[in-house]
């Protein structure tokens, strides 16, 4: 399988980010705007902090019945996920994902932050990877059956 570069390189080049100082509400209004199930929390420096999911917004807030206006993002943001190096394959992230128990995972380029790599993602690259392996053998097969 191939690394996961492939699949950074496939999505958007901007990231969905928040401030650690923004509260749960902030962060639930960007996260519906933008259609998305995380944010990345950056400082000021744009230093990869850690990810704030619809999960633990879920989990650590309403379901405690915080007041997601007055919960910062700090207090609730995930800073505990397995970390991933560009050089790793798809298959390396899948085994993180699944013995981490997490649906995304961060990416770096040596120290410098790469992006977020999704269970999503990775299912999209084996579908993709799977209609490829199709398309090659109904070429092949159209070539065999018509020798002219």
């Amino acid at each position: 399988m191939e690394n996961i570069t492939v699949i950074l390189e496939q999505k958007q080049p901007h990231f969905n980010r928040i401030s650690p100082q923004s509260t749960v509400s902030d962060a639930l209004c960007r996260m519906a705007c933008l259609q998305a199930d995380y944010l990345i929390v950056m400082d000021e420096d744009d230093q990869f902090l850690g990810l704030i999911t619809d999960h633990d917004i879920a989990t650590r807030v309403i379901f405690h019945s915080k007041d997601f206006h007055a919960v910062t993002v700090r207090s609730v943001m995930n800073t505990q996920l397995p970390i991933a190096e560009t050089a790793q394959s798809v298959e390396d992230c899948m085994k993180l994902m699944k013995s981490h128990h997490v649906r995304y995972i961060p990416v770096f380029r040596e120290h410098s932050f790469a992006g977020i790599i999704s269970a999503q993602d990775i299912l999209e690259e084996a579908v993709r990877q799977r209609q490829d392996i199709f398309d090659e053998n109904v070429e092949r097969g159209r070539a065999l059956s018509n020798p002219y």
